[in-house]
């Protein structure tokens, strides 16, 4: 039996040698002119991109808009179908989540211009582009807050939570939350006599949905980024403390009041929300949001890479995705390891690059539709605090005229990291690994779109599912394990007997027993389908 190397562009040959490709599988999927078929997006990858730290295109040490859009071939390269930009309007903090202005650039990305023309390059490489869009809070030192600051009769009052001293002691946890206490998230303005409520830091105070006004101006500024500018949709930040977390039917009553706003102007609007909580917490916010972040599935994946031990990973997805599945039919399970608010993938698995590795191929070989924070491709690595998660790129070895110079790392340096443009030269690198997972994905409807089907496996350490789309199926094994692994494959699965991918060339397929080394992956197809 023929057993294909894990690059996947070997179906060509097979198709160009042969008639075969009628009764194969296929190696990727093809249409009438023989290109690969493009997943839809939102269901293909997603790249998270802090820009402060992506690419100084101007010189001045700052990532830019000038530097992303010189990148954009490069994450075309990657395979990437859309990008997710942390916030990029004008802020007081090195992060932005504090927003000043929420129709404008940052200064030191560049202007509206230089936005809109790295929006018109991205489309024009079939790029989508989601940006974070902070609803639940604006920063303190927002117009709006300031006029409330100055004049309490204003109507910008009314647009943030007041309570004075003696109402705020007799709140009860259920308002204020489990997790904190009232000093925290109740600020005074001694001047005023009272105090806001702000969920996260004083710096950012909550806005008050209880106001319609606060709903319809959140709503235009919806409607300006879709319409007159022409982004793709938003990722939702803190989408969970719209309203207090005892007032949840209110959150998803919100939600779906804003899905219906941003549909008009754009039917296909993309929304995927941060709901940072349990399956259990999050399934029921599908009705408003129709992409959630399945932190969930990020927890478990990374766990499974980190111990070596996989068994009931597949089971727990497809209980999650059955889960939703009771709320929607036609939701987006948006997939991840990490994002820019947890440390990252390499650190976490200590620096083990075999982890990340197989890490990456659990990401890319299960269902949904799988982000990627941006750098974790060739490894970069970070601990919290929040800065140290969000360092520079490395674009060349020094001297780089596109990094970033925006903080002096500490995790992801010259001697730690190998930079992309080496990484791109050597074919064994972690980037190119990312870059065949990537590609074999785009190429395959079965894994972009399919369902998952857990398969039983007497070793712990393995982790075993189909993926299921239509009348095609492929069987998947992943060794999350630091030891080789020799596994039978049962009657059930033996029509399952050649390669689409392999990790490792080591792999290998004989008499029904499918050897694996360590952390290493294979998918494999019915030969006879």
């Amino acid at each position: 039996m023929k057993i294909y190397s894990n690059n996947y562009r070997l179906c060509f040959t097979i198709l160009a040698i042969s008639a075969l490709f009628i009764a194969v599988y296929s190696c990727t999927s093809v249409v009438e002119n023989d290109e690969p078929i493009s997943p839809d997006w939102p269901h293909a990858v997603t790249y998270e991109i802090f820009v402060h730290a992506f690419a100084d295109g101007s010189g001045d040490g700052i990532g830019d808009f000038q530097g992303l859009t010189s990148k954009l071939d490069y994450l075309a390269d990657l395979g990437i179908k859309g990008l997710w930009l942390m916030p990029i309007h004008p802020s007081p903090s090195y992060h932005k989540y504090d927003v000043i202005d929420y129709r404008e650039i940052h200064p030191d990305y560049g202007t509206m211009d230089d936005f809109q023309l790295f929006l018109s390059e991205a489309h024009a490489r079939d790029i989508r582009v989601v940006i974070d869009f902070v609803v639940n809070h604006s920063g303190r030192d927002h117009p709006w807050f300031q006029k409330a600051l100055a004049d309490t009769t204003s109507p910008y009052f009314d647009f943030y939570i007041w309570e004075n001293e003696d109402d705020i002691e007799s709140l009860t946890v259920e308002y204020t939350g489990p997790d904190t206490d009232n000093v925290r998230r109740w600020n005074e303005v001694e001047e005023l006599g009272m105090y806001y409520y702000s969920y996260f830091w004083a710096g950012m105070p909550d806005l008050n949905y209880d106001n319609p006004a606060v709903r319809d101006t959140i709503y235009d500024i919806g409607r300006f980024w879709l319409e007159d500018i022409g982004v793709d949709g938003f990722r939702l930040d803190a989408a969970r403390h719209i309203f207090p977390e005892h007032r949840e039917e209110d959150i998803h009553a919100f939600w779906e009041e804003f899905r219906a706003e941003m549909e008009k102007v754009n039917p296909e609007v993309y929304l995927v929300g941060e709901v940072w909580s349990d399956t259990e917490t999050v399934k029921p916010y599908l009705t408003g949001l129709p992409a959630l972040f399945n932190f969930d599935m990020g927890y478990a994946m990374m766990e499974a890479a980190e111990t070596g031990i996989g068994s009931g990973l597949a089971a727990k997805h497809a209980g999650i995705r059955d889960a939703y599945q009771s709320v929607a039919d036609d939701f987006i399970d948006a997939t991840f390891l990490t994002n820019h608010d947890q440390n990252r993938v390499m650190s976490v698995l200590d620096d083990d690059e075999n982890k990340a590795r197989v890490a990456a191929s659990l990401l890319l070989t299960m269902p949904g539709a799988p982000y990627i924070y941006y750098g974790e491709e060739i490894g970069m690595r970070g601990m919290k605090p929040d800065p140290n998660i969000r360092e520079p790129i490395l674009w060349t070895e020094e001297p780089d005229e596109m990094r970033s110079r925006w903080i002096e790392p500490e995790y992801t340096t010259d001697e730690t990291v190998v930079p992309v443009s080496v990484q791109l030269e050597d074919e064994q690198s972690l980037l190119h690994h990312y870059k065949r997972l990537i590609a074999l994905r785009n190429s395959e409807p079965v894994l972009t779109l399919g369902e998952i089907n857990p398969m039983e496996s007497t070793y712990e350490e393995l982790v075993v599912f189909r993926r299921t789309y239509h009348d095609n199926s492929l069987l998947v094994v992943h060794n999350v394990s630091g030891g080789a692994i020799e596994k039978n494959i049962t009657s059930t699965l033996q029509a399952y007997d050649s390669f689409i991918y392999q990790s490792d060339d080591a792999i290998e397929l004989t008499d029904s027993t499918l050897t694996l080394p360590a952390q290493s992956s294979a998918v494999l197809y019915q030969s006879g389908q």
